[in-house]
């Protein structure tokens, strides 16, 4: 399947993936871009910005509360779990623009949500952070300070947690492979990964039913999906 780039993943002794909504599409979570993506349905700007949160609050609540319940409900699907399974040969690295831990659920452990989490729950306040997957009772659910909690996800307008990119560009920079699986690389920065990775000589691989805006850029391209190809890389090792 991989032909002449096979030896190349065989050999490699880090693999960064670089993930996003089209892995996450597989196990019933939309995307926000495709043709029935969240953005097609819903404006962003009174959605997924700091303004709209402090203007209604409860609407946005609401929605990320759908959302994340439908992301609470939904499993890992093979793609998830191939990238776990690789990393009991390889090095293996996942900078994902998902937010639902679906990686983490799969088993991996070197995961980087360069877009936060939506099961992470912050303060707008006070320091208080925490993974919570019960519902809330009323909305906008309150901190005990008596602040109003807000996912912790970076809406638009809102920069990427600085400590998660610093080690992002780092591994992207130090990998001999990086896969490209289920995102369009139209966002940034994180569109920028696959040329920190060219840079270092990295063979770039893309998982996608359809064409980037950087597959000219890529050694391989895989019209498949990540639950249907991911698979067969591992295959590689065993």
């Amino acid at each position: 399947m991989f032909g002449s780039v096979a030896a190349k993943i065989k050999d490699a002794e880090k693999i960064v993936f670089v993930t996003g909504a089209g892995i996450s599409q597989e196990s019933g979570i939309s995307t926000f871009r495709g043709k029935d993506g969240y953005w097609r349905r819903y404006d962003p700007m009174q959605l997924a910005t700091i303004e709209a949160f402090y203007e209604n609050p409860k609407l946005v609540w609401e929605w990320y509360e759908d959302r994340r319940r439908t992301i609470l409900a939904a499993k890992p699907n093979a793609g998830h779990t191939a990238i776990a399974e690789l990393a009991k040969y390889k090095e293996v690295i996942v900078l994902t623009q998902n937010i639902d831990g679906l990686h983490q659920r799969a088993g991996s452990r070197n995961v980087y949500e360069l877009h936060g989490s939506i099961v992470r729950i912050k303060c707008t306040a006070c320091s208080f952070v925490e993974n919570i997957t019960s519902g809330f009772d009323a909305f906008p659910p309150k901190c005990t300070c008596g602040s109003i909690l807000r996912p912790d996800v970076v809406w638009f307008g809102e920069p990427l947690p600085q400590d998660v990119w610093a080690d992002a560009i780092m591994h992207a920079q130090s990998c001999d492979v990086m896969v490209i699986a289920g995102t369009s690389l139209l966002v940034s920065p994180a569109n920028s990964l696959p040329f920190y990775a060219k840079q270092n000589g990295a063979t770039l691989i893309e998982v996608n039913p359809e064409r980037t805006v950087m597959s000219d850029e890529m050694d391989l391209s895989l019209r498949q999906t990540s639950a249907a190809t991911l698979p067969q890389l591992v295959s590689l090792f065993k």
